[in-house]
């Protein structure tokens, strides 16, 4: 009941609350031999190649990506000068709740990892009114290549369910909460899922 009731001042306006939602499902393959290059030396952040997604759509979530990368001690670079390229990509679906996510994959070089129906996955606390039961259902790609020969030296996936009309639907928003998860305890443990757990600060509108 505590829980239920703190969520319902956050949704009347009260500042400096804060909202448990989540958790974000990450996996990440790390190429073992090359453990020693991650988190240093200069990167530069780009669309995937193949990305579907609009420039503009995927603009926070590349900002968010690079934000994370440098707190972990890259520094970010030009095309040119950098030594690493971290490629991105994002997708976002609309779920209705009778409706279950499809199974996708990703890996480094060879391995591939296998991501489960959604089955756990959080659903974030409703914060926008109106009763909808549809989800925003994100997915955050993340690869680190050599910038010289393309070799893979780690890559990751975000996966995040929230209700469509959260603040955590909100593009900054969201963009933000996924590149945190996906690059807490980096660079992680080759081949495992974990779920991280989502903080956020609810501010009151004026």
């Amino acid at each position: 009941m505590r829980h239920i009731a703190f969520a319902f001042a956050c949704a009347l306006g009260l500042a400096g609350c804060a909202v448990q939602t989540g958790p974000v499902q990450v996996t990440r393959f790390v190429e073992a031999s090359m453990q020693d290059r991650l988190g240093t030396g200069t990167i530069f952040v780009e669309t995937a190649p193949g990305s579907e997604t609009e420039a503009r759509a995927l603009a926070p979530y590349k900002a968010a990506v690079a934000r994370e990368l440098v707190a972990l001690g890259y520094r970010e670079t030009s095309r040119a000068e950098a030594g690493q390229v971290a490629h991105v990509r994002m997708s976002q679906d609309v779920i209705g709740a009778a409706q279950k996510r499809g199974p996708v994959s990703v890996g480094v070089g060879g391995s591939t990892g296998s991501y489960g129906s959604g089955v756990g996955l959080g659903i974030g606390i409703n914060l926008g009114g109106g009763g909808s039961s549809e989800q925003l259902s994100t997915g955050l790609e993340v690869m680190i290549r050599d910038a010289q020969t393309g070799k893979s030296l780690w890559e990751g996936r975000a996966l995040f369910d929230v209700a469509s009309q959260s603040i955590l639907a909100d593009s900054a928003q969201n963009a933000n909460v996924m590149a945190e998860a996906l690059f807490r305890a980096f660079p992680g443990n080759n081949g495992e899922t974990v779920e991280v757990p989502v903080q956020t600060a609810v501010q009151k509108s004026e």
